[in-house]
């Protein structure tokens, strides 16, 4: 089945990525847009825009019934979720296909599986694929203490229903352990709208391997190679790079076949990631099925030449995979910085405002995944990702020298960037030998963080998201947005006052 237009049912640059990929299909691009969004680059691109409401993200990139009603209506034969959002809701993918579109993306079932965490965990156990030790859901602090010292300290307190980092907090010893657990289980319920909590053991310095694979209907399986993914902020990574510069050619296929057959145990279909952490023996252990395009998804695109979002497509039409195992022969290497709207001196705080100057790096071996151009708006709504900068070199050095210098002349105004952090990482001795690890930033980078002051500002941001959809309700329903019994003028102060006031 040739489709002839697909919507988009995302935002930002994944949107103009997607958009990209259908106009070399020869696919019309359909997108939704929130009312913040309406002046949005990936609107302006598309052949067509449907306003799907307002700003909160609950009542508009997340309306399910709106966007299948949207995506009917266009004429459109499938929706593509990017990736957050709705990319791996099990519901959606099931309502999409009910609706008798087709879900670009693994069939409903898979979604499910790999959606949630204990479940993808129990299953990879009993094909014998080694787990990091954990637990089942805790359902309260005198549990969670009891499991803590069963695996001793550290642990790490996780979201079931969820990744990205969200719900994710390291707990040292027994007297941190009730604000931790309030503070995940809070920000798992903004989130994904399930706070169930889970431990694991906490890794010391481990590498966080993932591996890309590419599946289609008739039971074909590829994995085309791995992504080092260890330079992270609050568990959220940061750069990315391909191949890693520890693994050799025999773990690399070890860690690809067991990538693989984590795939097959859940009926997985189409592009996907199985994510991995490596100790320090090089023993790997299994951390999750990602069931989407990754945000890193171009530095394995630069290596092995192959476009994943076109083979997205072409696999939910119900195309057959044209490459074999052994084909599949990355050259060179990548390397992607994500460029965010956040200040990385302050713990990554959220950076709003309007880009006033903007000018893209340019080159040889530089590309550039953008969202935004001069006079867009970073919304404090949404993920504050402006654009992935992403470099290609015959070899590590070569990738790094020139991300070095498309850092350099990549110019950003109106707002505070993460381009900075990215030039110190690109400079920084043990980053260019390869030693790496999960707490490169927290041991390496010149911050001043205590983890009490990391974690009240993770607190507030997330209550600072729940304070702007209060705000936003209040306005649509045309009464003021009140403080304290107090009207207030400035939204964002507002907001951030309402947060601060919901966390004590």
């Amino acid at each position: 089945m040739k489709f002839k237009k697909v919507l988009i049912a995302n935002r930002g640059e994944i949107a103009i990525r997607i958009i990209r990929a259908c106009r070399e299909l020869d696919i019309s691009p359909v997108v939704i847009y929130s009312e913040a969004d309406r002046t949005s680059l990936h609107v302006r691109m598309a052949d067509q825009a449907h306003c799907v409401g307002p700003a909160p993200a609950a009542e508009s990139y997340l309306n399910q019934e709106k966007i299948i009603r949207i995506a009917k209506e266009s004429g459109s034969q499938a929706i593509h979720p990017g990736y957050g959002f709705l990319a791996e809701n099990s519901e959606f993918a099931q309502r999409v296909t009910s609706s008798g579109l087709v879900f670009v993306g693994p069939p409903a079932p898979a979604l499910k599986l790999s959606g949630d965490k204990l479940d993808a965990r129990r299953l990879v156990r009993q094909h014998g694929i080694p787990i990091v030790p954990g637990s089942e859901t805790v359902a309260s602090e005198k549990e969670a203490l009891l499991i803590a010292n069963q695996l001793s300290y550290p642990v790490l307190l996780k979201a079931a229903g969820g990744g990205g980092g969200k719900g994710m907090r390291i707990v040292h010893q027994d007297s941190e352990m009730q604000s931790a657990l309030r503070g995940a289980r809070f920000e798992a319920k903004s989130a994904f709208g399930d706070d169930r909590i889970y431990l694991e053991k906490y890794l010391e310095k481990p590498r966080h391997i993932e591996i890309q694979i590419l599946a289609d209907s008739q039971g074909n399986f590829l994995y085309l190679g791995e992504r080092e993914c260890s330079i992270q902020r609050r568990h959220q990574k940061l750069v990315e790079e391909s191949p890693s510069p520890l693994l050799d050619q025999k773990l690399r296929q070890k860690m690809g076949r067991a990538a693989v057959s984590v795939a097959q145990t859940v009926d997985y279909v189409n592009a996907g990631t199985v994510e991995f952490l490596l100790d320090k023996n090089k023993k790997f252990y299994f951390l999750e099925i990602n069931a989407r395009l990754q945000v890193e998804h171009p530095v394995t695109e630069m290596v092995t030449g192959l476009d994943l979002a076109k083979w997205q497509i072409a696999i939910a039409s119900r195309e057959k995979l044209s490459l074999t195992q052994d084909q599949i022969k990355p050259v060179g290497w990548a390397l992607e910085c994500r460029v965010y709207a956040e200040d990385f001196e302050n713990n990554f705080y959220p950076s709003a405002g309007v880009i006033t100057d903007y000018r893209e790096p340019g080159g040889a071996g530089v590309r550039v995944d953008s969202g935004v151009a001069q006079g867009s708006e970073v919304s404090l709504y949404y993920d504050p990702l402006i654009s992935k900068l992403i470099t290609w070199g015959k070899d590590r050095q070569e990738a790094i020298v020139r991300m070095r210098r498309a850092l350099a002349e990549y110019k950003i105004a109106g707002v505070t960037t993460t381009l900075e952090f990215h030039s110190q990482v690109m400079a920084h001795p043990k980053f260019q030998r390869g030693q790496l690890s999960t707490q490169f930033i927290a041991e390496e980078m010149s911050l001043t963080r205590t983890r009490e002051k990391i974690e009240k500002q993770e607190l507030e941001m997330v209550a600072l998201s729940s304070a702007l959809a209060e705000y936003w309700n209040a306005k649509k329903g045309s009464r003021p947005f009140q403080l304290n019994g107090q009207k207030k003028s400035n939204w964002r102060i507002q907001a951030r006052q309402q947060a601060l006031r919901k966390l004590k």
